[in-house]
């Protein structure tokens, strides 16, 4: 699990909010605004709570150390999850104390203090055991963010918000991934709770979530059928009470069409979605970020020996110090006036990312 988190990472700098700005103010009405405000929001902060409890309990407590190299990497996605959302807010939020309000949502919005209070108590309760809070932050990262996740991909189904919704992608495929490390790591565990016990958390998880999306923020301001969001909920809490050993309670079936596209556990083809729709950030040279354009890219394969005594003179390359992939920034002209690089490749191996 840790090596398949390593192989996702990505970096806030990758996403291309140009059309989003257009869309927000173009083509989304007052209560689309209002929606998507209050869900970065509660993203925002909730990710927070995450790490709160990943650095305050969780490292603190295991002592595996495969466990403990997957909590680190997770720490620190939770950060770039947290960085985009403050991203998301400061490019579609112009007045600062409407972002002031969004940023300290744990205090200004009731109904995100709700959710967060059911998190945080979990980290201050000392009298239930690891396993309990296991599978009650199984709930906050597969449950308390389903909805929301599953909000923002119904506006990519109507073609708004391109980099909002490609960072969706990404992130709800991060945290599907700690979801299904949370349930991996529960079945190691010798003593479990009681399966009820198991149950309950879950369905608290369950109503407190509904209640969320179809009263205090109803996913009808976007356009969603509340009942058909309720349903997906239960399908979600199904799949992870499975996942945790547990038989499902609510037997319902997935009613969004358009998620069955969508993973949140972790399976979508993340390098091919970068192939196509890759843009990073460069550094200048005083240390600061500045934005490309969206680059081609060819996947080829090199062996480092090729890259040092063949690439060197050409290019820029950052190797890698944990495995044999490789980087290259390539210039424009150089792909121009020496295409035979990429036919070249083919006959070598492991993988090299080389980007026009």
């Amino acid at each position: 699990m840790y090596k398949k988190a390593e192989a996702s990472f990505w970096t806030a700098e990758e996403m291309d909010l140009s059309k989003d700005f257009h869309d927000w103010e173009n083509k989304l009405n007052d209560n689309e605004r209002h929606f998507i405000s209050h869900v970065l929001a509660f993203f925002a902060a909730s990710d927070g709570i995450v790490n709160e409890n990943l650095l305050e309990r969780f490292s603190n407590e295991v002592q595996a150390a495969e466990a403990r190299c997957f909590y680190g990497f997770q720490i620190m996605m939770e950060n770039i999850h947290s960085e985009t959302y403050s991203l998301l807010i400061d490019t579609y939020i112009k007045e600062p104390a409407q972002r002031e309000y969004l940023f300290d949502a744990i205090e200004t919005i009731p109904c995100i203090k709700k959710k967060a209070e059911w998190a945080l108590r979990w980290i201050s309760d000392d009298k239930a055991s690891f396993a309990e809070r296991l599978v009650a932050f199984a709930a906050v990262e597969g449950i308390f963010f389903s909805g929301s996740f599953a909000s923002i991909f119904w506006l990519k189904k109507r073609g708004l918000m391109p980099g909002l919704t490609f960072s969706n992608e990404l992130i709800s495929r991060d945290e599907g991934m700690h979801t299904d490390f949370a349930c991996l790591l529960f079945t190691h565990l010798k003593r479990r709770p009681h399966p009820k016990l198991v149950e309950r958390i879950i369905t608290d998880a369950v109503v407190i979530e509904q209640e969320f999306l179809t009263d205090a923020l109803p996913v009808s301001l976007i356009g969603m059928n509340a009942k058909l969001m309720c349903q997906y909920i239960e399908f979600v809490a199904d799949r992870l009470l499975v996942a945790l050993g547990n038989e499902k309670v609510y037997n319902v079936t997935n009613p969004f069409d358009f998620m069955d596209m969508i993973s949140l556990q972790g399976k979508t083809n993340f390098f091919e979605k970068r192939v196509s729709d890759y843009s990073k950030a460069g550094i200048n040279h005083s240390g600061k970020a500045e934005s490309t354009s969206t680059r081609t890219l060819y996947v080829v394969s090199l062996p480092r020996f090729a890259l040092d005594s063949i690439l060197t003179p050409y290019f820029s390359l950052v190797l890698s110090t944990r495995t044999s992939r490789c980087f290259t920034r390539l210039p424009r002209f150089s792909v121009a006036s020496s295409p035979f690089l990429c036919s070249l490749a083919a006959v070598f191996s492991p993988h090299v990312l080389l980007s026009v």
